[in-house]
């Protein structure tokens, strides 16, 4: 069902690809919208913030391992979480915030390996230039 959910958004999030200033732009976003619920989302927060992570680290270059599909996802959670009209709309105080905290623990559960490569990248790397 998550999975079908996500469909829509994908397709969405293939432009934003190819505008990494509209990809801040939806980073900022989602920072702020998590930071505002962060005790609505303490299950998902690691997994949210390494995804935050893991969009900035391929938008500027330090990171540019992730496959494309992968990316997608991410972008495509990202603006999933920031949509306020989703499965079940955001104001709806206290049931608002469910799905998105599903949608984010279904897309890193999915990218499992991809976020295990760019933590363990991350642990190694992070500050240093890709050569």
């Amino acid at each position: 069902m998550l999975h079908h959910l996500l469909k829509r958004y994908k397709n969405q999030a293939k432009p934003y690809l190819n505008d990494k200033k509209e990809t801040e732009q939806l980073l900022t976003r989602a920072t702020k919208k998590a930071v505002k619920n962060k005790s609505s989302l303490l299950q998902v927060w690691g997994n949210l913030q390494l995804l935050f992570e893991a969009l900035r680290s391929w938008k500027s270059g330090t990171y540019p391992y992730f496959p494309k599909a992968s990316l997608i996802m991410i972008v495509a959670a990202i603006i999933y979480f920031v949509s306020p009209v989703d499965l079940i709309p955001d104001f709806l105080l206290g049931l608002g915030i469910l799905d998105d905290a599903a949608i984010i623990a279904f897309v890193a559960k999915q990218l499992t390996k991809d976020l295990a490569k760019f933590e363990k990248w991350k642990d190694k790397y992070e500050g240093k230039e890709v050569t």
